[in-house]
């Protein structure tokens, strides 16, 4: 096999953002917008990327140099993800690198990548397209990896470039469906979800998740001992959510975001372009509704009755944001045919 096609879905928060990357649980789910990456082994020992989405193309480095030197930002996680599985003992142990995996110190890399959404958005391109990365390159050179081994390896790729991060939008990308995490995927609890009546809104407003969580960390640097209280306070709605979504109890369920997002406003992640979609939502007859992700913008959620979902899609939209027409619970990294 010389070309393999994989994808992976984007993510959604639930609840627990912000806790997450202090070793809190989070409740998380798969959306149906995917990257999609083509791997291909070629007969030159050269890594070579073309992402047009992020304005990457043509880009090319000697694959002994991968990981070194100016790396584009566009392509950082793939390449950085590349750095990280031809590093990986089971790939580069010298004949078993020749002799199992049919590939020479002569071949090299290419990797195509396309995403069905856009990267304003923030619904975790990067990690979907690092997981795609690590699981491309596993399934062309035979390496077999575990998931759990394709999350440690993507995990590790972020961190690598970010300096923090909870692995929860790796996980997303990884297993899909609908998640129950812990920070650096202490727990990684898929539940047994059939369905899950979400509305997502989009502010218009892109942000920073690390810049966001410093802000967070500097507004409370005096306040230590509140912030501790509304992160296990956080954590307490996240368990108790878990156990209204996976009896699909909707307004138990909604009413626990409700709570999470007030606390998201004191922490002052929330803004007022948000507020106004959140309240548009419930004004419609929402159960609950929140920021999801890092807050500062990008997107809200909402979970709906059937019979208002019109209502609260045409307040939000007249509040100024614009609905974004996503699917939850998508299936994880897979192959393509």
């Amino acid at each position: 096999m010389s070309k393999i096609k994989v994808s992976a879905p984007g993510k959604l928060m639930l609840l627990g953002e912000h806790t997450v990357v202090y070793n809190h649980p989070c409740l998380v789910t798969a959306v149906d917008q995917r990257m999609r990456a083509t791997v291909e082994v070629i007969n030159e020992p050269i890594f070579e990327l073309h992402a047009p989405d992020v304005q990457v193309t043509d880009y090319k480095k000697p694959i002994s140099k991968v990981g070194r030197g100016d790396i584009s930002k566009g392509a950082k996680f793939v390449e950085i993800a590349v750095t990280n599985i031809v590093r990986h003992p089971e790939f580069s142990s010298g004949s078993r690198f020749r002799n199992k995996f049919g590939m020479t110190r002569e071949m090299g890399i290419r990797i195509t990548t396309k995403s069905d959404f856009s990267s304003q958005f923030g619904f975790g391109s990067s990690s979907a397209s690092t997981v795609c990365t690590v699981k491309g390159i596993s399934e062309i050179l035979g390496l077999k990896l575990t998931d759990k081994e394709i999350f440690d390896l993507s995990y590790k790729t972020v961190l690598d470039i970010q300096g923090k991060g909870s692995g929860f939008d790796v996980a997303a990308a990884v297993y899909g469906g609908t998640l129950y995490f812990v920070t650096g995927g202490k727990v990684i609890e898929p539940l047994d979800i059939k369905e899950l009546p979400l509305i997502v809104g989009y502010s218009g407003i892109k942000t920073d998740t690390v810049d966001i969580v410093n802000k967070v960390k500097q507004s409370f640097a005096n306040k230590q001992n509140r912030l501790n209280e509304i992160y296990n306070s956080i954590e307490v709605l996240v368990n108790q959510a878990k156990e209204r979504l996976v009896k699909m109890d909707w307004e138990g369920f909604g009413n626990l975001m409700n709570k999470n997002q007030d606390l998201l406003k004191e922490l002052g992640v929330s803004i007022d372009k948000l507020d106004r979609m959140i309240k548009a939502s419930l004004s419609e007859g929402a159960y609950g509704a929140k920021l999801s992700g890092a807050g500062g913008g990008d997107c809200m959620i909402a979970i709906v009755p059937k019979d208002n979902e019109q209502e609260v899609k045409d307040g939000i939209i007249q509040a100024g944001g614009k609905v974004v027409n996503i699917k939850t619970n998508a299936e994880g990294v897979r192959i393509e045919k």
